[in-house]
């Protein structure tokens, strides 16, 4: 097990927090952890950027899955997003409460609906999507020419695991 050094006296985080340095002990090993992290650094950088504090994970996947398949279901958008179906219910039922979204009965399926994306839902796209590719290429900064290895080891890890 990797040991780190003794706490440090506390200091303060951007959002002003006082922390004080934790030994991870076993987790400094964990890829799991480090992915964890980096998704939760990722998500509260974008929603600075996107200037949406209650920006919930997942709406901008779900908003871009709708516009580029128009009459998706829930199930259909579910899988392609990677959620389960208790996740991908309350994100619907926001987006349709703040009017971004329409569901539409499908006539095959009584038990099924197909989504469309509303005028103001594809105008909150538009924003998400621009402060999407801003915050990519941060991320590109970031990894830098390793963009391509780090994205092939990911696919790697999801198809690995699924």
């Amino acid at each position: 097990m990797r040991t780190t050094a003794p706490p440090e006296p506390s200091r303060r985080h951007r959002d002003g927090e006082r922390s004080e340095r934790v030994r991870l002990g076993a987790l400094e090993d964990y890829i799991g952890f480090h992915l964890r992290l980096a998704q939760n650094a990722s998500f509260k950088a974008f929603k600075r950027r996107a200037g949406q504090n209650d920006l919930r994970p997942g709406r901008f996947a779900v908003l871009s899955l709708i516009h580029d398949n128009p009459g998706i279901t829930p199930v259909a958008v579910s899988l392609a997003s990677g959620r389960d179906k208790s996740t991908i219910t309350p994100i619907l039922r926001d987006l349709d409460k703040a009017g971004l979204i329409i569901r539409c009965p499908v006539p095959s399926d009584r038990r099924s609906h197909s989504l469309r994306l509303t005028e103001a839902g594809e105008e909150m796209l538009a924003h998400l999507a621009r402060c999407a590719a801003e915050h990519d290429r941060e991320l590109d900064r970031l990894v830098g020419d390793r963009k391509p290895e780090l994205l092939a080891l990911l696919r790697r890890i999801v198809a690995g695991l699924e």
